[in-house]
């Protein structure tokens, strides 16, 4: 039976049997490198390059981005619900306005809603106690009773 291993030990183990996993890799393809054909090293070559430099562009927007004001958004071409780049004027269209003001709307409507439900609610349990109340016979002085007033709030609860 094995002994429980240290858990703080298994990522550092972990991260060296990928790294050797790697190493192996790489040497395996380095070997079977030359003897490529001429033309499929000169496509992995040419890869490699796009590669790299959408990398060095892609590290280049990160740091643009990164370097701009707080709360400043850099963005492409907006496109409207035409399908075209911008309006014919070259700003946004009214519609990508409306458009962009419909989930603001739809959160306000569904937080009015509710607050006319939790509303009905209040009004319904009021309906309740007053019915039970009402339906009961009760002497008048109940009603100045502290401790009455503080059982009819328990019973809401």
């Amino acid at each position: 039976m094995k002994s429980p291993q240290n858990f703080s030990t298994l990522p550092a183990d972990l991260d060296a049997r990928v790294t050797r996993f790697g190493l192996r890799i790489a040497a395996g393809l380095t070997e079977r490198n030359a003897s490529l054909p001429h033309d499929v090293s000169e496509r992995l070559r040419f890869a490699r390059e796009q590669a790299l430099a959408r990398a060095a562009q892609a590290r280049a927007a990160r740091t643009s981005v990164s370097t701009a004001s707080p709360g400043v958004v850099q963005m492409g071409s907006t496109l409207a619900l035409s399908g075209g780049p911008r309006g014919a004027d070259g700003g946004n269209g009214l519609w990508a306005k409306l458009v962009s003001a419909l989930p603001l709307l739809a959160l306000l409507a569904g937080l009015l809603l509710m607050q006319q439900g939790q509303i009905h609610e209040q009004i319904v349990a009021a309906a309740e106690v007053d019915t039970a109340l009402l339906s009961d016979n009760l002497p008048p002085s109940a009603f100045r009773d502290p401790g009455f007033a503080e059982f009819l709030r328990d019973g809401q609860e």
